[in-house]
């Protein structure tokens, strides 16, 4: 796209359907990313002052008189990363807000200002604490889970279908989502929380379950996987072969004061070890 400008500080209509189609009602993008669609400072600075675009917080525009939802923040964050290059965002929404999405998990819903779970390998952009928003983002950082090719696995990916003819906002599969809530055992989630989340994953896919345990980085969370998993005892547990899985060595305190569970050596709070 040319280099877009003003000319007698009157908005060409070619400006308007090109922002139109830049920045549709309820997305957002950065003022890099739209300079790199050719949209010059000149031009960005003029429409706010007419109204057309409004200055969210710093670098950050929308169209005006629109408010934006916590899914026009994230499928916009998205698009703009995966602009031409056909490939899956790396910033994904998961752990209970994906489980959520999926209808596994109500905590979406509860009362009060909602927490948007996002994993991305990087951190979340600054400015996203300074938006104006009925939600609030939650960033964990997945180095330590997934390496950066699974992120980009499709088959690990789901659709929330937020608005009409907008992107939509990519999450993670029921499988994915619960490993990352188990990343946060239990330092934000008690192990009773993910147990009630076990609960409700009757039909998880072996195949998904057995690609992600195979790339899993985190010892801990592979062994609370399958501790939790054989309290339940769901036909999906039975078809996954837990060779195929490293789950390093030694004892492992997760619950501190808790009891040994002698199968996958790690301690859990004991009221959950069976006798």
């Amino acid at each position: 796209m040319d280099n877009i400008t003003l000319e007698d500080g009157v908005v060409k209509e070619t400006y308007k359907q090109s922002l139109k189609a830049l920045l549709p009602y309820g997305m957002l993008a950065t003022k890099k990313w739209l300079a790199e669609q050719g949209l010059s400072t000149h031009a960005l600075d003029n429409a706010v002052k007419t109204q057309t675009l409004l200055l969210l917080t710093s670098g950050v525009y929308s169209q005006y008189s629109r408010s934006i939802s916590w899914e026009g923040v994230v499928a916009s964050i998205q698009r703009m990363e995966t602009d031409n290059n056909n490939k899956q965002p790396s910033m994904q929404v998961g752990g209970l807000s994906g489980l959520a999405l999926s209808g596994l998990s109500q905590y979406l819903s509860l009362g009060g200002m909602p927490h948007i779970h996002l994993y991305a390998q990087d951190k979340l952009p600054p400015w996203l604490d300074r938006l104006s928003l009925a939600a609030q983002f939650v960033g964990h950082r997945t180095n330590k889970l997934w390496p950066a090719a699974l992120l980009q696995n499709e088959v690990l990916i789901k659709q929330h279908k937020w608005a009409p003819e907008l992107p939509p906002v990519y999450f993670s599969c029921p499988e994915k989502a619960i490993l990352e809530v188990l990343l946060d055992v239990p330092q934000t989630i008690s192990f009773e929380h993910a147990d009630e989340l076990m609960q409700g994953l009757v039909n998880l896919s072996p195949k998904k379950l057995d690609t992600l345990l195979q790339a899993c980085k985190s010892v801990k969370v592979k062994r609370l996987f399958f501790w939790l998993a054989k309290r339940h005892n769901y036909p999906w547990f039975n078809k996954l072969n837990e060779s195929n899985y490293d789950f390093g060595s030694g004892k492992r305190v997760v619950a501190n004061s808790g009891k040994l569970d002698k199968d996958y050596l790690i301690t859990v709070p004991a009221h959950m070890v069976a006798e």
